[in-house]
């Protein structure tokens, strides 16, 4: 089932008379169950594309499908709650609070969602345990190291039972060994939950996890790979 599609979406930014074309006639999809990764150098589109499919940046050309609704045709009430309900966000950066533990930063957004306290907690440790944070629960940010600290990011999307998955640069600021174990936990959402995970990364190690490949450059799809076949140069300058 096609959750996700993009068809001749272009971007556009202007700085008084300088424009600066950031994404060029791109249609790419993305099915359920599947771990698109758009790689490329730095510059060439892929955070871009990104907000775009996520419907946080509008294009200047083009639209976009997310589970067959047109995110142009949609209100911005009607796009937030797309995202509240029906999308998760991994950034490279955390976006942890510094004095709320593990448990609490996960059930915070299952409580926006409508959730009672106690029903929010029980999803939230559900998804900590899910990505092996079990005996984390309690834990401050400062007490994790940064692997545990982009598990505490996964669970969170994954509290939520999203239907899409957006991923940016996840492993990015961690080692070889941690970005392995971030990069099995996107994979699993995948094949667990159903999930339809896009991840925008350098990070080669990400390419045996994903189900398809595609590659990113001065703001155009170049080629596209699946990982057992693949013919991408994906250790981008």
């Amino acid at each position: 089932m096609q959750m996700l599609a993009a068809f001749g979406v272009e971007k556009t930014f202007s700085n008084g008379v300088v424009q600066v074309e950031a994404l060029k006639s791109i249609d790419v999809e993305a099915a359920s169950g599947e771990f698109l990764m758009v790689t490329g150098p730095s510059g060439s589109g892929k955070s871009t594309l990104l907000a775009i499919l996520s419907g946080l940046l509008k294009p200047t050309r083009g639209h976009v499908q997310v589970m067959g609704r047109d995110l142009d045709t949609l209100s911005e009430k009607a796009i937030d709650d797309l995202r509240l309900h029906q999308f998760g966000f991994i950034f490279q950066g955390f976006h942890l609070l510094p004095f709320l533990s593990a448990l609490e930063q996960v059930a915070m957004l299952p409580e926006r969602q409508g959730l009672s306290k106690a029903a929010a907690r029980t999803c939230a440790r559900e998804a900590l345990e899910e990505v092996g944070l079990g005996r984390r629960l309690h834990s401050l940010p400062e007490e994790m190291s940064g692997g545990e600290k982009q598990r505490v990011a996964i669970a969170r999307a994954l509290a939520k039972r999203p239907q899409i998955i957006f991923a940016d640069e996840p492993t990015s600021a961690l080692d070889s060994i941690n970005g392995g174990h971030v990069a099995d936990q996107l994979k699993l959402a995948a094949l667990r939950r159903g999930a339809t995970v896009v991840c925008v990364t350098h990070d080669a190690r990400l390419m045996t996890r994903a189900t398809r490949i595609v590659q990113m450059e001065d703001g155009r799809l170049r080629a596209a790979a699946t990982p057992q076949n693949h013919h991408l140069n994906i250790n981008p300058r």
